[in-house]
């Protein structure tokens, strides 16, 4: 019986952890956005977010931030990276599709079209996702004003 109850309680001691770190990388995550949100600069948020996708590897979402990040620093190979993550882990995110089709362009590599595809299809069924990716378009241009590739894709994502 006292094996029993030490398991349980080691179970309970790793639960309670994990709880504790998930919480953690949350509020890590959430302060790191109000702080883009702010207007601070991409290069001072990107640590941040590597430390968020270290300690969550399986979020789409930090990776996504990550290389929009990247993307703004315009650093397009870490981009390219963090993006292709992002869109491994969720295929069907809008935001990592485009953010991996203006990464391809910014490397100069090939195969934007799938991805810009994808996002269209996406946004064509989830009406509500529009105007998000519409205003991340616009913060993009806010912060980078003639970023030539983000513009492309945004005429395309977004043709009829």
């Amino acid at each position: 019986m006292g094996d029993v109850n030490r398991l349980l309680l080691n179970l309970n001691r790793d639960a309670i952890f994990l709880n504790a770190m998930t919480e953690s990388v949350d509020a890590l995550f959430d302060r790191a956005i109000e702080r883009y949100k702010a207007g601070e600069e991409a290069d001072t948020l990107i640590p941040v977010f590597k430390e968020i996708c270290d300690r969550s590897s399986k979020s789409s979402a930090a990776w996504t931030c990550l290389s929009w990040l990247y993307l703004l620093a315009d650093k397009p190979n870490a981009a390219f990276k963090a993006a292709q993550k992002a869109v491994k882990i969720n295929a069907q995110d809008p935001q990592a599709r485009i953010n991996l089709a203006i990464a391809i362009l910014d490397s100069e590599r090939k195969g934007v079209r799938q991805h810009v595809d994808v996002a269209r299809q996406v946004l064509f069924a989830v009406e509500d996702l529009r105007d998000e990716i519409k205003q991340n378009f616009e913060e993009g241009l806010r912060r980078r004003p003639d970023w030539d590739s983000l513009i492309r894709v945004q005429n395309w994502v977004f043709s009829d």
